[in-house]
């Protein structure tokens, strides 16, 4: 697989992504010098998925630190808080952005005495930190996960959770590899996920890559395939946990949810537990991207409805608790989905 985000060099390095937009057809890289660069790279979806993104503005603070060895610590901090503060407005939804520049943030105070140069330093091997963490928490939802697929199990997933959305081998993907290594004879029904088809352009592709089994289709289909008994297990990953368990996802996610508890299906969702935000009661208080209209009229440049219509495109939906079979997290899985489980696991 491609490395979806990288630093390259030292302190005074850069950033170089995966440009997610171009894929199947091409494989890019976008190269990010400043902060700018960055928030552009998240917020058109070069770089995308909670984690990914959480990675991704990690070591995105670093561009803006560039050059400044010689300042004093005052000026370098209020430059880190600057910075942060910049790339916290590129993506509203996914809570990993906050929590992996709340960490490098704190290290100024967890360093009081450290100089300027010295942050720079701790920052670039927090941000590393951070992206290994990843890998680790994707590798544990695997495995946990991958326990609740049956032999033969066919899986439908939504939207792209795999290894161009995080550090790893992915959330929700992660558990279908660890199946699929296993043995287990699985098939996955991936939706194409509009309006950006991240499920028709990255996890058919991610799926092709690793020689799983899988069928591309509308998301429209998803309730008639649920009805013809091909699928066993839904597995979806999430962009933000509340404390009672309601789930942000890509927009759709609430739709299958619905379907799969009318068909009496299993509904998983995989996230890290970087991806809670128990500060939040319930999904009511998560908010909510709208995209732009241009995304749902002239989807990859081509105008497919009329000008001037009105559109309506937000990016996440919210799933409820209830309609939750269990959530799997590096910790372990949360079954049955309440707010005592939750606490009792990740806190």
């Amino acid at each position: 697989m491609l490395k979806t985000i990288e630093w390259v060099g030292d302190v005074n390095g850069y950033l170089r992504l995966l440009d997610q937009t171009a894929l199947p057809c091409e494989t890019r890289f976008v190269d990010c010098h400043v902060p700018s660069e960055v928030y552009a790279a998240i917020q058109r979806l070069c770089v995308r998925g909670a984690p990914a993104i959480g990675v991704a503005a990690a070591y995105g603070v670093l561009t803006g630190l560039r050059d400044l060895e010689s300042v004093d610590r005052a000026r370098m901090v209020h430059q880190i808080d600057s910075v942060c503060n910049y790339l916290a407005e590129s993506r509203p939804t996914a809570v990993n952005l906050f929590w992996a520049l709340d960490r490098i943030r704190n290290l100024s105070a967890r360093f009081p005495q450290a100089a300027a140069d010295e942050l720079r330093a701790r920052i670039l091997d927090e941000a590393r930190e951070i992206e290994e963490e990843d890998r680790r928490m994707c590798e544990a939802m695997g495995a946990y996960g991958a326990e609740l697929i049956q032999p033969g199990d066919g899986i439908l997933t939504h939207c792209n959770t795999g290894a161009l959305a995080t550090a790893g081998e992915g959330t929700a993907l992660a558990i279908i590899f660890a199946a699929h290594r296993q043995g287990k004879q699985i098939h996955v029904f991936a939706d194409e996920t509009r309006p950006l088809l991240q499920g028709a352009r990255l996890t058919a592709w991610e799926l092709m890559q690793r020689n799983v089994p899988a069928t591309l289709i509308c998301d429209s289909m998803a309730g008639w395939v649920m009805r013809e008994g091909r699928v066993q297990a839904v597995i979806t990953g999430a962009d933000r946990i509340a404390a009672n368990g309601d789930a942000a996802n890509k927009i759709g996610t609430y739709s299958l949810s619905v379907l799969a508890r009318a068909h009496g299906i299993p509904f998983y969702i995989a996230a890290p537990s970087s991806t809670f935000d128990l500060s939040l009661e319930t999904g009511a208080s998560i908010p909510i991207e709208q995209r732009a209209s241009r995304e749902i009229t002239e989807g990859f440049g081509k105008q497919t409805a009329p000008s001037g219509v009105e559109t309506y495109n937000p990016a996440f939906d919210v799933t409820p608790a209830e309609n939750i079979t269990a959530l799997v997290t590096e910790k372990g899985v949360i079954q049955p989905v309440t707010r005592e489980r939750i606490s009792q696991l990740l806190t």
